[in-house]
């Protein structure tokens, strides 16, 4: 989850003007543009207070799935560390998933091989596109062996609205949709459990002031699975004000879009439970309203399954303000799109 807070602002995107909803905020500038090398690698690292994370999504034509994250976070009285955690769902039949944590010193950056590796077990290489890798490798007791070795085999261009950096008061949330839809192969193993699989994928990087727990009641990714017609994340602030955004593909034309409500029922979705029913989207920029129903998830997660021992857990509970799920699934709209969303908060 990596949202802010209270957006109220005049977004002008491609020469069109949008109204968002908080004061105090200066959005990206007004240029769409193509991802770079910049949006790939680090923002903050050296930051002691401000976090980021590279989150994938992928779904396997066998039925199975993966997440990766990649996160910084801020822990009390323990400083800024490096957390990786992958989550499995129906390798064959079942569920499994771990979570590492490391100092910051282990992750580096070679920008002259296009590549961010984590201790040489949790690898990210080649810029977002084409021939993009990455590895998940780790075995921890009570938990077994993890292994992730996937490669984009093709990939739509990922978009932003200028330096996908938001300012908002003295804090600042950043985004870029690296991914938005790719076809991908490789392996996954938990254990003896080993699979050859391909499929598509989404990876997305956010970086922001402080912990994004802090920052968004609500958030969620969207990958649409048919041909990346729709793909990003979206969030609400306390208030149930909707902002991020999506891009959309029609063609061989990409858009980005920016929410401008995201109703339940015909009523405003504030964000403060999951929803019982299909959530409708509409956009300041375009006309036609995005509908996904996220009311019957195929999975649901909590972060806390990532760590082993009560203390860990209540540690973490306590860091993080609340425990933190993950419900996870797939709809199927009236226009026949297929639509895989993952959808957190507390």
């Amino acid at each position: 989850m990596a949202f802010l807070k209270n957006i109220f602002s005049i977004l002008t995107v491609s020469g069109m003007t949008f109204c968002a909803f908080a004061s105090d905020v200066q959005a990206p500038s007004t240029n769409i543009r193509n991802v770079d090398k910049s949006d790939f690698f680090a923002k903050n690292l050296k930051s002691a207070k401000n976090t980021e994370a590279w989150t994938y999504q992928f779904v396997f034509d066998n039925g199975t799935r993966a997440y990766v994250n990649y996160a910084t976070i801020v822990i009390p009285a323990s400083g800024k560390k490096i957390g990786c955690d992958i989550s499995f769902f129906n390798l064959k039949g079942k569920k499994s998933n771990i979570g590492r944590q490391y100092p910051l010193e282990r992750i580096k950056e070679y920008k002259d091989q296009n590549k961010i590796s984590i201790k040489d077990e949790y690898i990210m290489e080649g810029l977002p596109g084409k021939g993009h890798r990455v590895l998940f490798t780790a075995n921890k007791e009570d938990f077994g062996k993890f292994l992730l070795d996937i490669t984009f085999t093709s990939a739509n261009k990922g978009k932003v609205p200028g330096d996908g950096k938001w300012k908002i008061g003295d804090g600042y949330y950043g985004a870029a949709v690296l991914i938005p839809y790719g076809r991908v192969k490789g392996k996954i193993a938990h254990n003896s459990d080993t699979l050859e699989v391909q499929g598509y994928g989404y990876l997305e990087h956010t970086w922001q002031s402080g912990n994004p727990t802090d920052l968004a009641e609500r958030a969620f990714n969207v990958s649409e699975a048919t041909r990346g017609a729709y793909a990003g994340r979206l969030a609400l602030d306390e208030d149930g004000v909707p902002f991020g955004y999506l891009i959309e593909k029609k063609g061989d034309k990409s858009n980005v879009l920016l929410p401008k409500s995201i109703l339940e029922n015909g009523k405003p979705y504030k964000g403060s439970k999951f929803p019982k029913t299909a959530l409708q989207i509409t956009w300041q920029n375009a006309a036609d309203t995005l509908t996904l129903d996220m009311s019957k998830p195929r999975q649901k997660f909590s972060m806390l399954e990532n760590f082993d021992g009560w203390l860990a857990k209540k540690a973490t509970k306590v860091m993080l303000g609340g425990e933190i799920f993950f419900w996870r699934g797939r709809s199927k709209a009236a226009d026949g799109y297929i639509y895989d969303w993952s959808i957190t908060g507390f």
